[in-house]
């Protein structure tokens, strides 16, 4: 969804640009998606997601139909710059900020569970009837930062605290997840 330029053989390749020559032209943002329920194995949004949705009942549609063309098990994988970095501030068209933390918010056991103990997280799987599991995610950090952890300059536990306090650390989140129906 989204492949801009960067077209990967074997799957199709979706964007809204014709000039992208992608194999279907369709904006993510028409409402319903032209495939059949739970008939999605797998989508991948490459530095595409956050250039979608900024208004959120836009957001919150988009990853409802996600859930719906999605069979049971699909993996969603989401490739986003890290909020913080300059690749995602200094680009007008980003208009929102995905992180794993966010994508929490759409997995129904843990909002039974926030709702159990009167958290105030908002519970946006209840509410939009989807369900998606954090399988994982990866923070990949800026090549500076990067050098710095393999010479042995830097702990862990220092890039945690330099992320907190900083731009340009972490550059990109790799995010995976799997419609849970």
């Amino acid at each position: 969804m989204g492949c801009g330029f960067n077209r990967i053989a074997g799957v199709v390749n979706i964007d809204k640009s014709p000039a992208c020559h992608p194999d279907m032209v369709f904006d993510a943002e028409t409402l319903p998606w032209p495939w059949e329920t739970s008939s999605v194995d797998g989508v991948l949004f490459n530095h595409s997601l956050e250039h979608m949705g900024a208004s959120t009942s836009m957001f919150l549609s988009i990853i409802q139909e996600l859930y719906r063309v999605c069979a049971p098990n699909a993996k969603v994988r989401i490739n986003v710059p890290h909020p913080r970095h300059d690749n995602f501030i200094n680009d007008p068209t980003h208009v929102r900020a995905v992180t794993p933390e966010m994508m929490c918010l759409f997995d129904k056991e843990r909002n039974q569970e926030w709702v159990k103990g009167g958290f105030a997280n908002s519970p946006l799987a209840i509410y939009l009837g989807v369900d998606f599991v954090l399988e994982s995610f990866e923070i990949l950090l800026s090549p500076a930062y990067e050098q710095k952890v393999a010479r042995g300059e830097i702990s862990l536990d220092e890039i945690k605290s330099s992320m907190a306090e900083r731009n340009n650390v972490a550059q990109e989140f790799r995010i995976v997840l799997s419609a849970r129906k």
